[in-house]
């Protein structure tokens, strides 16, 4: 079946390992939807689009509000790998009326993008993704969360292999939210803290046994999971070293370990752990939540083309397709 949307989507800084990913997941996903390439180096972004069929590739200046296009440029929806410090793209977006997703903010940084969105809440549908690997912690957590009927606690830690870093610009937001970011927002007791002292670091048991050390870090996913839940207490935390399959001499693999505790639905008072692994590492998983963010936004799956407003990934897709979804590209589950 050919794809209802005739405009390419534009996926800015889609010449980079996981953009590069998530336009080949977009093409598994809507074999006959049109993409183009954006980027700064017109050659690279050239290699990335070639194979992909009914592709394009086009240079972008986020220096300029009109990214560089000219006008008969036309896109369906604007989708941001790198950091965009003008914000122009999210502009660009509105200015057409075009869907926008970004993955690259963290907490402390979302004010402008949300000032905007508020400025402007009829011109697009603005999807803020910057959940860990766009959105594969949030929904295996509210998968788990429906067994319970009141959450006293959500803890969540992830392990991002050293050799899985991807390339220069996903180092670049690594350095930025880890390094110049002030502390890490968690919610403890009903209260939001900026995590310090203790609160920020923690002993973490990795799905092989081994203890390591755990600094606690905060994308999106705190935002999604207190206002979907309504814990008491959510705590995002980081592993950044080696992960389990490379301790056993194998390829590096992504890890996340989502732990519950609470009051089940029979009133029954329990802890549950997920762990989930991607044997390829954390760029299939990232890519794979952002080709279902875009084919959402355009009504591809799920629904009706979004609407204008401000929304974080759980407002627009349901956890249990997604998590069938992570299986189907790879991911594999542990319930303890």
């Amino acid at each position: 079946m050919s794809s209802p949307i005739t405009r390419p989507v534009l996926i800015i800084g889609g010449s980079g390992i996981v953009g590069a990913k998530a336009a080949q997941t977009l093409r598994q996903l809507h074999p006959e939807l049109p993409i183009a390439i954006g980027g700064r180096d017109l050659t690279k972004a050239m290699s990335v689009a070639e194979p992909l069929g009914n592709a394009t590739a086009v240079m972008i200046d986020l220096g300029r509000n009109d990214l560089g296009q000219d006008e008969i440029s036309s896109y369906s929806a604007v989708a941001v790998f790198v950091k965009d410090d003008t914000l122009n793209s999210m502009k660009y977006a509105q200015a057409h009326g075009l869907p926008y997703l970004s993955v690259s903010s963290g907490v402390f940084e979302v004010g402008p993008e949300m000032a905007l969105a508020i400025r402007r809440p009829e011109s697009a549908p603005i999807l803020m993704a910057s959940n860990w690997l766009a959105g594969a912690a949030t929904f295996p957590a509210l998968q788990v969360a429906r067994d319970f009927r009141a959450i006293d606690h959500i803890s969540i830690t992830v392990v991002l292999d050293e050799e899985d870093m991807g390339g220069p610009a996903a180092f670049a937001d690594f350095q930025r939210l880890t390094e110049s970011a002030p502390n890490p927002l968690l919610l403890k007791d009903g209260r939001w803290n900026w995590a310090k002292g203790e609160d920020a670091k923690r002993k973490f048991i990795d799905i092989d046994g081994t203890e390591v050390e755990a600094n606690a870090y905060s994308p999106l996913d705190v935002l999604s999971l207190s206002t979907a839940t309504n814990a008491r207490s959510i705590h995002f935390d980081l592993v950044y070293g080696v992960s389990a399959s490379r301790r056993k001499g194998e390829a590096f693999s992504t890890e996340i370990a989502i732990e519950l505790s609470g009051e089940l639905s029979s009133g029954k008072q329990a802890r549950r752990r997920l762990d989930i692994v991607h044997p390829h590492g954390q760029a299939p998983l990232t890519a794979l939540h952002v080709a279902l963010g875009i084919e959402r936004l355009l009504g591809l799956s799920g629904g009706a083309p979004v609407k204008p407003g401000l929304y974080l990934p759980d407002l627009l897709m349901d956890p249990d397709n997604v998590v069938d979804r992570m299986k189907e590209f790879g991911a594999l589950f542990y319930q303890k």
